[in-house]
């Protein structure tokens, strides 16, 4: 699977934009703040329908403008696919798939699978476990359409829950339907602690042999999903725990609490690792995550590398650059000097400058 082309209209600081892509590797290069993520994130949002940087889609219409259009065609099994996506600054999103639109973004899913190394996710040891829920969850949601609908299910009860919970001082005859919410919050969140379990076990196998390999063996790198309540626990603690929720007006058992924890050598990297220790651990995570693509759906993710070489020493770069030699990716830097300097393979180089892109090869 590959990206053909990218067509873009209005979108960031891209008035309009057309590019081709090699299958292999593709580097855009130049100064700072000229729109090099900008690519990146339009790609990401084309397989995804979410911006990487959490942005809403007002944000990234270019200034003065009502609309911006991502137009990109993704090549699978020598068949081609048709992205449209209309960003829109008071209305939610429209998106199409080969002319047809589609109801609900989570349709999009699983037609190309990206993966994105920000220097962000280098900090995602030592980070909330937020961002670690969200590494899952993304995951996940490209690769098990029942996962995304159990979440998705499962965010909005929860939603209706905390807004129950706030409004019961004043209602409280709202008790009895927080109840009939609860089943269907039990019946959801079992399901994705469950799945979340599966994925870390079946990603967990994978990483010890990447971070072994990556440490020279030094290391052994195992990864513990931690509910925050066992699945088959969950009715029983929802229960126990409804006074405190109503105290403090917010559901406070569940999977949206879940953690993951990063042990190497008997050590947690979250609390006692070093930066070079947990640098390692989230790279292998992320070569891990393209093993386990590959392996679930017999096909090459996207990867999206965003200014991330310059934060890994030279060991890792090369790491990193040799374990992707069989998937198309797209790298941001500000110079070409460590890819000439090292021969690594460039399939297609390109210039950004103020919002322009240039092809140099």
């Amino acid at each position: 699977m590959f990206v053909e082309s990218l067509e873009l209209s209005n979108f960031r600081n891209y008035k309009s934009l057309n590019i081709c892509f090699d299958s292999g590797t593709n580097i855009f290069y130049g100064d700072n703040a000229q729109g090099k993520t900008n690519i990146l994130e339009a790609i990401y949002m084309g397989s995804t329908a979410k911006s990487h940087r959490g942005s809403r889609d007002k944000e990234i219409i270019y200034f003065g403008e009502e609309e911006a259009h991502i137009k990109m065609f993704v090549k699978k099994n020598n068949i081609s696919d048709r992205i449209d996506m209309h960003l829109k600054k008071s209305k939610a999103k429209g998106i199409a798939i080969n002319g047809v639109p589609i109801r609900r973004a989570s349709e999009l899913m699983g037609i190309s699978n990206v993966i994105i190394f920000s220097p962000e996710d280098l900090n995602l040891i030592k980070n909330g476990p937020a961002d670690r829920r969200r590494f899952i969850d993304m995951e996940l949601c490209q690769l098990d359409r029942i996962y995304i609908n159990n979440l998705s299910n499962y965010n909005r009860i929860l939603m209706q829950r905390n807004k129950l919970l706030k409004e019961l001082v004043y209602k409280p005859e709202y008790a009895d339907m927080i109840k009939i919410y609860d089943i269907q919050l039990v019946k959801y969140g079992r399901e994705i602690i469950s799945r979340r379990e599966q994925f870390i076990r079946e990603l967990n196998d994978i990483t010890v042999e990447i971070h072994g390999r990556l440490t020279g063996d030094k290391e052994e790198l195992r990864l513990v999903y931690e509910p925050d309540v066992p699945a088959g626990l969950f009715e029983k603690r929802l229960e126990e725990g409804f006074e405190r929720d109503v105290k403090q007006k917010m559901s406070l058992i569940g999977p949206h609490r879940d953690d993951m924890m990063f042990i190497s050598n008997d050590i947690d990297l979250r609390k006692y690792g070093s930066q070079g220790q947990q640098r390692s651990a989230a790279l292998s995570l992320k070569l891990a995550e393209i093993e386990l693509v590959k392996k679930k759906t017999g096909d090459s993710p996207l990867l999206l590398l965003d200014d991330v070489l310059s934060e890994l020493d030279a060991g890792r770069q090369e790491h990193l650059l040799e374990c992707i030699s069989d998937v198309q990716t797209f790298i941001t830097c500000t110079g070409l000097d460590d890819f000439v300097n090292k021969h690594f393979k460039i399939n297609k180089v390109f210039r950004v400058n103020d919002g322009m892109v240039t092809s140099e090869n």
